[in-house]
């Protein structure tokens, strides 16, 4: 299937490695050229490297932390700058620490939500404008299973994920007739360095070793494995590209059956 997306522009927060670093590969792939952030400036720049000689399309790389006030704003603009507008806008930036309620004060709160919440908000609100004039645009939000069916031990994604989802759908609602869409991306137990900490931080609170912990998780998974980062690199693409331009305001789960909700 031909995506109909060669020559965009797209915005790829947290794109140095895991599923960011996928949806960046996948995006490249149908010809995309590309502004990528990242905290970590050697594994980003490699991850940049990677991508330009592997699909020759252009790849413009800046280290960010977007949990800094103005940060993401300032990427977004910058990126307008190097490769010209933005027509896909990918918001990823990593999840919140784990931790029980009483363990966190307000400061990691407020982080938290700079990370989360307000820097998609504010590449948003600055990529927006273009996409409604050109009659064209995507912005697809990288979430989490978490604001379907809320995960132990994180109860700071479990919270700010879920208002980026209620912002999106009402962002959906205010741009329909534009052109853009606006689409939420929710991973379960992916085979990503963050599934690989959260493991590691049950296997300590539980008293069990990493292995077993491992065994745990993928046991409640009805497909009995973890997720591949390239696989939710497809769905994003999808939803990136021309062919979804019938879908907005929606939550696509990507978890292997492990949510049992119906909705």
């Amino acid at each position: 299937m031909q995506m109909g997306i060669k020559g965009r522009v797209a915005l790829v927060g947290g794109a140095s490695r895991g599923l960011g670093y996928a949806v960046a590969r996948g995006l490249a792939a149908e010809g995309c050229d590309l502004a990528l952030c990242a905290r970590g400036e050697e594994t980003l720049s490699q991850a940049a490297q990677q991508i330009a000689d592997d699909y020759g399309v252009k790849v413009f790389a800046e280290p960010v932390d977007l949990a800094v006030q103005g940060a993401a704003a300032e990427f977004a603009q910058t990126a307008v700058k190097e490769l010209g507008e933005v027509d896909i806008l990918v918001n990823n930036a990593g999840g919140p620490p784990t931790g029980q309620f009483l363990d966190l004060d307000e400061q990691n709160w407020r982080k938290a939500v700079d990370l989360t919440l307000l820097s998609a908000q504010a590449m948003t609100r600055v990529l927006l404008p273009a996409m409604i004039d050109k009659g064209w645009g995507r912005v697809v939000n990288m979430t989490s299973i978490s604001v379907k069916q809320p995960v132990a031990g994180l109860i700071l994604s479990n919270s700010i994920r879920a208002a980026v989802v209620g912002w999106a759908k009402t962002l959906a609602d205010e741009v329909g007739d534009t052109g853009v869409t606006v689409n939420n991306v929710l991973p379960g137990w992916m085979h990503t360095e963050r599934v690989e900490q959260l493991v590691r931080d049950r296997a300590e609170s539980g008293g069990i070793t990493r292995d077993e912990a491992l065994a745990s998780a993928v046991e409640a998974i009805p497909m009995k494995r973890l997720g591949k980062p390239e696989e939710f690199a497809d769905l994003v693409v999808f939803l990136a590209s021309q062919r979804s331009s019938y879908i907005t305001g929606a939550s696509y789960l990507i978890d292997g059956g492990l949510n049992r909700g119906l909705t």
